[in-house]
């Protein structure tokens, strides 16, 4: 059974006790970066645990990138997403803690089995998906990335790795296309890498570089109906932002 909580699956195939996947599923809403959860049924009063990153253990049959597929499609409903690997989490302690270990005693023969975790991440434009609960997860809700203070089991750990993976990776590749909408301003642009990073960025600065790595196509059109002078509307340069994925740039001063 699932280390946290599932039902017992109903098929041929023989979980593994002891690996599971998590995984980070973060999206844009303009404003600010924002994390799927999943919240568990729960009586506990720490509110803080009711909330987790959407994970499971795996399969005997299956490797780790087609269990994290799995695991996110069978708790959200999401599926055909890109996900890459963070990091690995197994510290010896990741399931100790008195609210997560009273939950798992309800659901689990062996509540204080060691599991190690494999985490992946995800980079999804928040309006073209409509995640919904399955399994055991009671609801699924988008919560902003800078109001998250703790979750389940080391989850919150996981969550903030996984960050600090993406902020070392915008520094090599360019970020967005998979965040924003076909048609994006500058300023939306700006906001999600200070977002990403948590800090302020020199918007002239930003844009010079952004025009520099010939990754965004102005387009002729504009924003409408804004309380505020409209701005141009871009683009990717598909072409350009693909190669800079493959090869990279050496920290382009973010």
């Amino acid at each position: 059974m699932s280390i946290f909580g599932a039902m017992p699956h109903q098929n041929r195939h023989t979980l593994n006790n002891g690996i599971s996947v998590d995984c980070v599923i973060l999206g844009f809403d303009f404003e600010k970066l924002q994390v799927l959860l999943i919240e568990r049924d729960s009586d506990s009063d720490d509110q803080a645990s009711r909330y987790a990153l959407p994970g499971d253990l795996i399969y005997d049959d299956e490797n780790l990138n087609q269990a994290a597929h799995r695991v996110l499609k069978e708790l959200t409903g999401l599926e055909n997403i890109f996900l890459e690997q963070s990091h690995a989490h197994g510290d010896v302690e990741r399931t100790k803690r008195e609210s997560d270990q009273k939950w798992l005693e309800s659901v689990r023969d062996e509540p204080s089995l060691r599991v190690i975790t494999v985490a992946y991440y995800s980079l999804v434009n928040i309006n073209a998906f409509k995640p919904s609960p399955s399994n055991f997860a009671k609801s699924v809700v988008w919560k902003p990335l800078g109001e998250i203070e703790d979750l389940a089991f080391d989850h919150f750990e996981i969550l903030t790795q996984a960050r600090r993976t993406l902020q070392a990776k915008i520094k090599l590749k360019p970020i967005g296309f998979n965040l924003l909408p076909e048609k994006f301003t500058l300023s939306q642009l700006h906001k999600l890498y200070e977002s990403i990073l948590g800090r302020e960025l020199d918007k002239r600065n930003f844009r010079r570089k952004m025009m520099k790595l010939d990754i965004v196509e102005r387009l002729d059109e504009k924003q409408i109906g804004v309380p505020h002078k409209p701005s141009n509307f871009y683009k990717f340069n598909i072409e350009n932002y693909q190669k800079l994925i493959e090869e990279g740039y050496d920290n382009f001063g973010f």
